[in-house]
Formats: C-alpha cells, structure tokens, sequence
C-alpha cells in the first residue's frame, strides 16, 4: 500500500479514522490480513476467534446468564399475573381453565418466545435492526413495536403511581381505608354517606385516591397527589434505564426475587388464615364445560400473548445482548414455564385471600339479616315458631342462618321479597368477579384490614407491585430505547432522559380525575389488535420470508444443536393459523360489544356502565391505527423504492490494526451487492459468529474468492456486530 495513503498513515494509531467506500477501494495493494480481520482468500486464522471476541466488546453484554434470566423474568412476570391470570381463571372455570392455558402456552407462547430471542440474539439489534434484517418491507414491525411500546408505558407506569401512593399511605395504623371517613354536618358528626353507601376500601381509592369524576366527558383538572406520584414512577424507571442494561441489569436482581419473597409470605400468611380453604378449594374445583366455549380459549391464548410480553420488543431488546452460543431454547423454556408457576402461585394467593375475605363478607351479611330477623319477631310479622329450637341468635352461624332462611322463604313464600332478607350464600361472595385495579386495590386493601399487623402486610403488599410493575416497565422501555439507539446512533443518556421527560407530560392525561377512564381504554384497545398483527407478521417474516428451513440451519450454527422438529411445524403452521383466529375473534368481539367503559357515580356510590362519547371512539381507533400505521407505511415506502432499505454511509473503521465494519444500517441490497458480492445471498451475516456460516445455498469462501468482484473479490470474512450506544 502506498506510504502516503491515509490508511497507511493512521494504521497504528489509536485514533479512528473512518474511510469513505470509494477510498477503501481505490487501493491497489492487498491489505495486510495479519494485521487486520480482513481476509482476502477466505482462510481461517488464529486471531479469528480474539477478532470475534473484541467485536463482541463493542456492544454491552450481561455480566451473568442470571442477570439475563432475572431480566426475561422480570418482563414477563407483572401485574397481569397478580390480577389478571387469577380473575380469567376464577372466571373460566376455576382449574379447568388451566388446561386451554397450558395447552396454548405450548403451542403458541413458547415456539413465539424462542423465535424472538433467538432473532434478537442471532442479529445482535433491536426490534427495528432485526426485521429491517430479515425482511425490510416488513420493517415497520419494529416501528409498531415501538409505538406500542409507547402506549403501554403510558399507562403502566400511572400503575405503579397508583401503588406508590397506597404504599406511603400504608405506614398508619390503622390503616387509612380501614373506615370510613367523619364529617360533621353542623354540630351531627355523620359518616361520609358516599363511603357509607358502598364501602370504606371503595371510597378511598375511587374519592381519596383517584378523586373520579362521574364521566370520561368530565376532565376535573390534575389531582395533584397522583401528578408527584407518577413523577417519582418515571423518576425511577429513568435512573433504572439511564446506563442502559449496566444499571438496569443490577436492578432486575431485586425487582425480579422480591416480588417471590412476598408471594411465598403472603401465601404461607393466607393459607392460615379462616376461611383461606375455601378459596382454594373454589380456585380448583373444574367447571369442566367451561373448556368447550371458544370464550374461554380465546381470553387464555390472550393472556399467553402478554403474559409473555411477544411483540413489544423487549423480548429481543434483552436477548440482543447475549453472547452467540447462548442456549436461547433453554431459556425460552425455562422464563415461559417460571411465568406459568409464578401465576398459578398468584392466583393460589389470591383466592386465600379472597376466600378470607368471602368469609368476612358473609358473616357481615348474617350478622345484618339476623337483626332484620330479630325485629320482624318483635314486631310479631315473623312467629317464633318458624325459628329452629336450636338457633342462638347470640352465636348464629352460618348454617343455622341457612336453614331458618330456607324456612321463612318456604312459610312467607307469597310476602317473602317484601322481607329483603339476603341467601348469605359463601358460593355467592366467591364467585364474585373482581379483576384489575379493583382486585389489588379493593379487594386487596379489604383483605388486609382484617390481618393483624396489616400495614405491615399491606407495604409488602404494594412494594411488590410497585417491583412488578418496575420489571416490566424496564422491558418495555427496552422496546423503545435498545431500537432506536442502534438505528440512529443517539446518546442513551440523552435519549432516555428525554423519552420520560416526554412520556411524563403525555401521561398527565391520566393523572386527572378522568385519568382513570383513559387508562382502561388505552388497556383495553392501545394494544391488544395492534399486537396481535405485529406477531403474526413476525411469525410470517421468519417462516415463510425468510424461510423456515435457513431459519433452523442457522440456530443450529448458532446453537450447537438442532431445534426440535415441534418449532419447525408449530413456527410455519400452528402458531400462524392460531394468530389469525386470535386475530379475527377480537375484531368480532370489537364489533359485537361496543367499547364503554365502568364509570363511578358519585351520586349513587355505584359503578355504572358507560359508552364512550364519539370524541373518546375517535380517540380510541385513532390509537388503533396509529400503532398499526407503520406496517403498511414502511411496506410502501420500501416496495415502491421511495426510501432506501438502509443508509447509504457504509464505512470501514480501523483502529489499531483492526477492521471493524460499521453495519448498523445495512440493508441496502444494490451497496450489499457492489461491496461484498454479486448475489444478495451471498451476503455474510451481519452476526459475529464462532464459525464461518455463509447460509444454505452459498458457496464456499474459496470459490466466492474466485468470483470477478474487484481487487478484493467477495471472498473475505468480516466478522462485524451492529455496534450500539447502549
């Protein structure tokens, strides 16, 4: 090489020097490979593996498989498996809900869950990165990704706002929704008659918490409370998130454990408790024709869709950061069977808890009906003689107010209604639908008055949520920020500082008194179809665009093994086929039942159901479409050649002797083909690899050496990772 040439120049330098193309190629003379990653003839060398490893330093690792683990874990285990897997299975049959769970795990959650972290680790990028790779008409899966991403984190986070409130206000005794609140009316001290007409839990987090209004319509202004509550929610995601997964990765090791710690105490604490049996019992007991309504199978593969957290890019934003020959399919395994257990453990939790409270519930409600009892017998418009001999109003139980029930309404069958007496009925109180927000913070809240030492209970209680919360709202900031710091190369610091600043002030819509309205309609429709679409597209690009077959010979290279045959079929046929009916059957239910949402009626201290305005409809499909805009803009864009597949500013980097492509853009096929071959198939992967993988249907290195392609020909091996800021 000419001595005067800047390569030449800089070659032992520490500096980088970047070269445009047109310059790397205008050199004559053959680069000096032993001093460089750069092989002109295709050969193996023995610096091969350390020139791998030094790429492998450019982009930030884990620094334990466990901190990997504790992460996937983290993500995918959240609030929906403490309030929303047991209310599906309360609600679906108990136990026999299990059973389409389980079977849907199988064949959709796990083969999805493997394809995304074997993707993520295969190509070493975020969801944008990975499927403009594989298949860049398809690129706006990474865009919707992020999008949807967006959305979640809006309202999640208000969540863990929530919890963090409840959690400062559980350092009283006793605990402040306890009871209900006095107020005086001019000199008579009455109960609040809101709180008196439904419940003191209710009336703290609907009037002390929330402070609702009666409508969406009906804005209210900021409640100030929950405005400093969400700040301190994005405060910590921010410094959880702000040094990439160098910060996060630490915090995973406590938000991931802790939530278990509470769980086992809380499970131990209700399974002693009086009435705790009865709750599991009711949990286990199968409603076996629950199994054959399409209802059921449809709200189980849902929750198998999220329980995961498939589509979001969280997934592959973790596993980009794994080493080569990590086992994905073990650990795919491993997080889909850990997320099973840790629901079924919830839900055990909580139908303790509930039958706890159940109990509670129909003591109350024997207590008030014998009363009414003993005052139609004074008043002599029920006889003596229709009490049992062997009742004692003193000590009444429940069975023996069953049988004097049983007796009045067979004797005063014509006037029965007139006397409002309730069945009282534990079957009754159990099978009482509570889901959401209303279970962990009514339902819950309830429960844990009647615990003694409850405020202890109840900060455990919320510090888990607010450690579940946390977990998740890290992978979903992953989803956001690992994409687009490898796309467009932007300083994390900046970028995730700036992504909550701005996801704060979007969020303050939540944090007014119809804050509560917005976040049961972004849940409900910001992401579920858009999501689903994003899979199925997933699912399609690796299996029948990017081929089923070169997909398993590649993580065979990658893995050292080859997959089981199950993900060959289940990634080509089953899961795209079940997708599709998942796909179909919430647009029928979108159609069928139309929006609305439980509005709380101050007036009345009752939950009412509301249709949303046409204003709030707009609102609601505009979100619809906005997370699935990118799908078919990006398709257009690149189909008809109006943007490129990738950027044009290839360049080649040397640092002290070493060759290092910069590839983070690279998809443009017409630059692929010039620079390293003639056939787009030919194309090295952009993935560091062990071994040299050209792919199936290439030809060997030393036949593509042969190849008419220049100086350099298009035989060498360039051993390159998208670098990335993070």
């Amino acid at each position: 090489m000419p001595k005067n040439s800047k390569v030449t120049q800089r070659e032992h330098s520490s500096e980088h020097v970047t070269e445009s193309v047109a310059d790397l190629l205008a050199h004559q003379e053959p680069v000096d490979y032993k001093r460089s990653t750069l092989n002109v003839t295709g050969e193996t060398w023995d610096k091969q593996k350390e020139g791998d490893e030094d790429l492998d330093a450019e982009r930030p690792a884990w620094n334990s498989k466990l901190q990997y683990i504790l992460a996937q874990i983290g993500y995918s285990v959240g609030l929906g498996n403490v309030w929303r897997f047991p209310y599906l299975c309360q609600k679906n049959g108990g136990g026999a809900y299990l059973v389409p769970y389980l079977v849907l795990l199988i064949i959709i959650g796990l083969p999805l869950f493997f394809l995304e972290l074997a993707v993520g680790q295969r190509i070493r990028r975020g969801s944008i990165g990975v499927w403009n790779y594989i298949c860049p008409r398809l690129g706006g899966i990474g865009y919707a990704s992020c999008l949807v991403c967006f959305f979640v984190g809006l309202y999640y986070n208000v969540i863990i706002g929530w919890s963090i409130f409840y959690f400062f206000k559980s350092f009283q005794y006793p605990l402040p929704w306890s009871e209900c609140p006095i107020v005086k009316n001019g000199s008579v001290a009455v109960v609040e008659t809101e709180c008196e007409r439904s419940s003191a839990t209710t009336y703290f987090w609907y009037r002390e918490t929330l402070d609702i209004s009666n409508s969406i319509s009906e804005s209210g202004g900021l409640n100030w409370k929950m405005t400093l509550c969400l700040l301190v929610a994005w405060s910590l995601v921010g410094l959880a998130m702000i040094k990439g997964i160098q910060s996060s990765g630490k915090v995973m090791y406590f938000s991931s454990l802790f939530p278990y710690l509470v769980l086992v105490c809380f499970l131990v604490r209700g399974l002693l408790l009086r009435g705790a049996v009865d709750g599991i019992m009711h949990m286990f007991t199968p409603k076996l024709d629950k199994m054959l309504d399409p209802q059921v199978w449809r709200e189980a593969a849902t929750q198998v869709f999220f329980a995961l957290g498939l589509g979001f890019g969280g997934v592959i934003a973790f596993s980009s950061y794994n080493k080569q020959d990590n086992n994905c399919h073990f650990d795919a395994t491993l997080v889909s069977f850990i997320n099973f257990f840790t629901s079924v453990l919830a839900t055990l939790v909580v139908f303790a808890v509930l039958g706890f409270k159940a109990n509670i519930m129909n003591e109350k409600c024997v207590v008030e009906n014998a009363e009414k009892i003993l005052g139609y017998l004074n008043t002599n418009v029920l006889s003596h003689d229709l009490i049992p001999p062997h009742v004692n109003f003193s000590h009444l139980t429940a069975k023996d107010y069953n049988e004097m029930y049983r007796v009045i309404m067979t004797v005063k069958e014509g006037h029965f209604k007139e006397l409002g007496l309730d069945a009282c009925l534990l079957e009754d109180e159990l099978n009482k639908s509570v889901q959401g927000t209303g279970l962990a913070f009514i339902a819950f809240t309830e429960a844990m008055t009647h615990f003694p030492a409850s405020p202890f209970w109840s900060v455990m209680f919320f510090l888990m949520l607010i450690n579940l919360g946390l977990g998740s709202m890290i992978g979903t900031m992953s989803g956001i920020t690992t994409p687009i710091i490898d796309t467009f190369k932007v300083r994390k610091e900046v970028f995730t500082v700036g992504c909550c600043i701005f996801a704060f002030v979007v969020g303050l819509i939540f944090v007014q008194r119809s804050g509560n309205y917005f976040v049961t309609m972004f849940d409900d429709y910001s992401a579920t179809l858009p999501l689903t679409v994003v899979v199925i597209l997933e699912n399609i690009a690796v299996a029948w665009i990017y081929g089923t077959k070169k997909f398993m010979q590649e993580l065979t290279e990658m893995l050292g093994f080859r997959p089981y045959q199950f993900y060959y079929y289940t990634w080509k046929y089953v899961s795209p086929i079940c997708m599709a009916v998942l796909m179909t059957a919430s647009i029928i239910q979108l159609g069928v039942s139309p929006p609305g949402y439980s509005a709380w009626i101050r007036e009345e201290a009752a939950e009412k159901f509301l249709f949303y305005p046409t204003w709030a409809m707009a609102i609601l499909i505009s979100l619809i479409l906005l997370a699935s805009l990118p799908l078919p803009l990006v398709f257009i864009l690149r189909q008809f050649h109006l943007v490129s597949d990738g950027s044009n500013a290839l360049s080649v980097t040397y640092k002290k002797g070493r060759m290092m492509k910069d590839i983070s853009n690279l998809e443009d096929n017409d630059e692929t083909r010039f620079i390293l071959s003639k056939v787009p198939s030919e194309t090295p992967s952009p993935m560091p690899t062990h071994r040299s993988y050209l792919g199936p249907g290439s030809n060997s290195p030393m036949e593509m050496s042969s190849a008419p392609n220049g100086r350099y020909g298009s035989g060498y091996l360039l051993a390159s990772t998208p670098e990335s800021e993070l």
